[in-house]
């Protein structure tokens, strides 16, 4: 599917509007929801490997929560990098609205970064498919009687996670 940033625009707009958006100043969150993001990785990371024993759920109910988690450091992450640019977005809908709209470069400011040699701080469209992705999967898994996932499937979601956060931690360490 391919990215349409005008579209983010409108929508954004809109949340704003509908006060799913908000203009904030709180910074000093911006450190708490990386922390957060950046243990709830580990924490995934634990789930997703755990082999569990007789006496424990099946590894399908550890994989349910494993892609969860891992969508939700993706959250924080997310929360992290719009607040960095002056909002904070109310749900899981806003917050991917708000990041494709304020974290994705047009062109311009794409050449701006790269003549700047700064263009390892850009946020390419594919990382805001890499949270719908894990936000559909994270909800399937919370709310369908049974989905199976594959060792590949929960690998992928999970190194998704993984290249999301640490994206945005190099992004925003400068500030």
């Amino acid at each position: 599917m391919e990215f349409d940033k005008e579209k983010y625009e409108i929508q954004f707009k809109e949340f704003v509007k509908d006060k799913r958006v908000n203009v904030s100043s709180q910074f000093f969150k911006i450190k708490l929801f990386l922390e957060k993001s950046e243990n709830s990785l580990l924490i995934a990371k634990y789930i997703k490997n755990i082999e569990p024993t007789e006496d424990q759920p099946k590894k399908l109910f550890w994989n349910y929560w494993a892609i969860t988690i891992s969508y939700y450091s993706m959250l924080y992450a997310a929360k992290a990098a719009i607040l960095s640019k002056g909002y904070e977005a109310s749900d899981h809908d806003s917050a991917q609205i708000a990041l494709g709209y304020l974290l994705v470069p047009d062109e311009i400011e794409k050449e701006d970064l790269e003549l700047l040699e700064q263009s390892y701080k850009l946020f390419e469209d594919e990382y805001v498919h890499y949270f719908e992705d894990a936000k559909t999967e994270s909800k399937i898994a919370r709310y369908s009687a049974i989905k199976t996932y594959t060792k590949r499937r929960l690998d992928e979601i999970f190194d998704n996670a993984v290249d999301f956060v640490a994206k945005i931690v190099l992004i925003l360490q400068e500030r």
